[in-house]
């Protein structure tokens, strides 16, 4: 009697482990974002206007793939570069690659572009001044007071023929590079994000497209002169997403790149921007 009450005891308790562990055991979820297929959240940081308007149209798109895009806004150029230096953010999407080359240079940063999303054309804005043809002697225009940016307002200025600068100086050119300024202009050196808050204090505003529609410009309608989309410009200033070297090929971020550059966000683009922003895939 004793061995069989011991074999039905034995008996129980192999059948109650083998539930815990099947318990414990689920089986793996599988997911078209990740190879191990565990949840994954990518946290990205973003200016407002466009750059974090976009990525909320990707959204839903991640999250079928088990993907949480976080998106994080700020209102300036560099805590989204530090951000990611440090890894508290995966990625950023707010700037073009000669202002990443520029940061990296001065603040020893290691970010790299995984991808180009899409071109903002630069703008001339009226302020005291209503045209370009009433531009007066001496007159004062502001321009952003970064140095690719400055270099990229200036350049606008010369292709208009306002103003001449030295060749030489390309994409790092600053007011000490103009060699011919026969309306004497005058520059005010601002932050990017403050321009459009003064263009009523200046003859003129050269401003990024980004921050002109934070301030209630329309870029299509609103700017007296604009970079040429079809110009070079628009490659080596094609916005984009950023990381930190040696994250290229992390999964969630390829993920967001495919999700970015689809159909979808290219008509989501043309349709709300009107031409201030331009798809470059």
């Amino acid at each position: 009697m004793k061995k069989i009450l011991s074999l039905i005891l034995a008996l129980t308790m192999a059948v109650g482990l083998a539930a815990c562990g099947s318990a414990e055991a689920p089986a793996e979820e599988t997911t078209e974002g990740t190879e191990t297929g565990e949840a994954v959240t990518l946290r990205v940081a973003a200016t407002s206007t466009p750059h974090a308007e976009i990525l909320q149209q990707v959204v839903d798109v991640l999250a079928e793939q088990n993907i949480t895009l976080e998106i994080t806004e700020y209102s300036d150029y560099v805590v989204p570069n530090t951000a990611v230096e440090e890894g508290d953010m995966d990625a950023n999407y707010f700037q073009h690659t000669p202002y990443m080359d520029q940061f990296n240079e001065e603040n020893g940063t290691h970010l790299v572009s995984v991808a180009k999303i899409h071109y903002e054309p630069m703008g001339i804005y009226p302020g005291m001044t209503a045209s370009l043809e009433e531009l007066p002697d001496g007159a004062t225009i502001a321009v952003p007071n970064d140095v690719t940016n400055e270099a990229r307002a200036l350049l606008l200025l010369a292709d208009l023929g306002i103003i001449e600068i030295d060749e030489s100086a390309g994409l790092s050119a600053t007011t000490n590079d103009i060699t011919a300024n026969p309306k004497n202009i005058q520059f005010k050196e601002l932050e990017a994000a403050m321009l459009p808050q003064t263009v009523e204090e200046v003859d003129l505003s050269i401003i990024n497209s980004n921050y002109a529609l934070q301030g209630g410009l329309n870029p299509a309608t609103d700017a007296l002169a604009s970079e040429d989309p079809e110009s070079d410009a628009a490659q080596t200033y094609a916005n984009i997403i950023a990381v930190k070297e040696g994250n290229e090929n992390n999964e969630a971020i390829l993920a967001l790149v495919k999700a970015l550059q689809s159909d979808a966000v290219r008509e989501y683009i043309n349709e709300t921007y009107s031409g201030a922003v331009v798809p470059m895939f």
